[in-house]
């Protein structure tokens, strides 16, 4: 197992990971009050803040995370959509960006589509259930907004369970609680090939 790690571990650093290690967030019964908090919170569908792209700050950071993402998604115009969005959602979140930048990079390998064998979907690879515990029948978790709204809205709440415990909210989002290596793998993802200097645009409500 340790081979295994190091050896992914390795790859993140380099920036050429393929292997997707997949979510499998935990069913738990939610208290009435958090479930419709977080139903709330996936249910707003505002347009992005088109302040973002427009400010210095935001230009800066979309053009540097292109860059860095280019092999990745060779589309720039699909790219910089992507990015836009993972920052409003991380940030609308109150989550770093880069953070969920390491984890999708983890989690799907910035695959839309990716699907695993338990069932967890798209970029973020959120399961099934959450859409039946905080969705709609409207929610389509390959669709980029809502796979990236419920995946920000679960890992927020799940940092919210373990009041700010980053490593125990790693691992209830992908079904490893306690255990250090995907916690590690997404450390390694953010800090290695995503680290920026954090900023937070004022967003619409």
């Amino acid at each position: 197992m340790r081979a295994i790690v190091a050896s992914t571990l390795a790859a993140l650093l380099l920036g050429g990971a393929t292997m997707a290690h997949a979510g499998n967030q935990i069913y738990e019964p939610l208290a009435a009050s958090v479930q419709a908090a977080l139903h709330a919170a996936v249910a707003d569908q505002a347009p992005l803040d088109a302040s973002f792209q427009r400010s210095p700050e935001g230009s800066r950071w979309l053009a540097e995370m292109s860059r860095r993402m280019a092999k990745r998604i060779p589309d720039e115009t699909y790219r910089l959509e992507l990015l836009r969005a993972i920052h409003y959602e991380a940030t609308r979140a109150g989550l770093d960006p880069q953070l969920v930048l390491g984890l999708i990079q983890v989690e799907s390998g910035f695959k839309k589509y990716a699907l695993s064998s338990a069932g967890a979907r798209g970029y973020m690879q959120v399961m099934p259930f959450w859409v039946k515990l905080i969705g709609n029948q409207e929610s389509n978790l390959f669709h980029m907004r809502t796979n990236l709204r419920f995946g920000c809205t679960i890992l927020r709440h799940y940092l919210d369970m373990e009041r700010g415990d980053l490593f125990r909210a790693l691992g209830r989002y992908n079904g490893s609680l306690g255990r250090p290596e995907y916690p590690n793998m997404v450390r390694a993802a953010w800090e290695h090939n995503w680290a920026y200097p954090s900023f937070r645009l004022a967003q619409n409500p």
